[in-house]
């Protein structure tokens, strides 16, 4: 199943609803087009819900780690919501639950981004 992005904003807040797998090849390029084309035009505040994400791999995880070191170097954040279970599982394996802000629920993550 191909990557689905869905692009929607909350406040100062740009929420990327995924949908499908973030793989080496068209996942991870459209993951890296998203959130690198954001930063790039100002976006600082980048909420990737994961919750219909169903794999990730390594390019995948490389992905989110290049998001969030952009958007650091721009003085911006980007946060994770509401991983499914085996995505959680994998983000605490390779330890990468200690570097993302991971959220449940929309609302505080949303409320959770510095102003």
């Amino acid at each position: 199943m191909a990557l689905t992005i869905a692009f929607r904003e909350v406040g100062d807040v740009t929420v990327l609803d995924l949908n499908g797998r973030i793989t080496l090849g068209e996942g991870s390029v459209q993951l890296r087009e998203a959130t690198h084309g954001l930063i790039g035009k100002g976006g600082r505040n980048i909420l990737l819900n994961l919750e219909q994400v169903n794999h990730i791999d390594s390019s995948g995880l490389g992905e989110l780690v290049s998001a969030y070191t952009a958007a650091r170097n721009q003085h911006g954040e980007v946060k994770l919501l509401n991983p499914a279970r085996k995505v959680h599982e994998l983000l605490q394996v390779t330890k990468l639950s200690t570097v993302f802000d991971i959220r449940d629920e929309e609302v505080s993550a949303i409320a959770s981004f510095s102003r």
